[in-house]
């Protein structure tokens, strides 16, 4: 059981876009891992903890791709909304100032992908000092091997790699 302080400590869920959530993606299914992550936004909001969802843009073009906006129930739950327009999370996003401002030391991520988005933006919140969390079932990849190789080889150096069930607000 990982125990975390809702008073230090927020979600940061990765570009759960609808069409990013439709690819195929392993280990598990974009709609587990929206389901997953809805529950730990819950439990956070719950809590009393910031749930900050964060979607991509395309650079340099007039119109996104259709379905570029973020789950609809995704967006409802998130306290804040970021947008980027690299790969992580903390480039030109004003996402860790607004950490800073809340107070906020521990990050737990969930999102997709897990080698891209995910573990981008987590070596940019490592760099920053945060603790990292890593939500394993909250996670996808295009592959079953990219997401293995984050959660097993990279994450590990990182922060601590939890399952859903196991993450406690206290």
């Amino acid at each position: 059981m990982t125990a975390l302080d809702p008073r230090s400590t927020a979600l940061v869920v990765i570009d759960l876009m609808d069409r990013i959530v439709a690819n195929p993606l392993a280990p598990r299914t974009g709609s587990e891992v929206v389901a997953t992550s809805l529950e730990l936004a819950r439990a956070f909001r719950a809590a009393g903890a910031p749930v900050v969802a964060v979607r991509v843009e395309r650079p340099g073009v007039a119109e996104q791709p259709p379905g570029s906006e973020l789950v609809a129930e995704v967006a409802a739950v998130a306290d804040e909304i970021l947008v980027k327009r690299t790969i992580g999370a903390f480039h030109g996003t004003g996402l860790h100032e607004l950490l800073q401002s809340r107070g906020v030391q521990t990050l737990v991520f969930t999102g997709i992908a897990t080698n891209l988005g995910v573990e981008s933006s987590a070596r940019a919140a490592s760099d920053h000092g945060y603790t990292l969390v890593f939500v394993e079932d909250a996670m996808a990849a295009l592959t079953a091997d990219e997401h293995r190789a984050s959660v097993e080889l990279d994450f590990p150096r990182l922060g601590d790699i939890v399952a859903a069930a196991d993450l406690r607000l206290v």
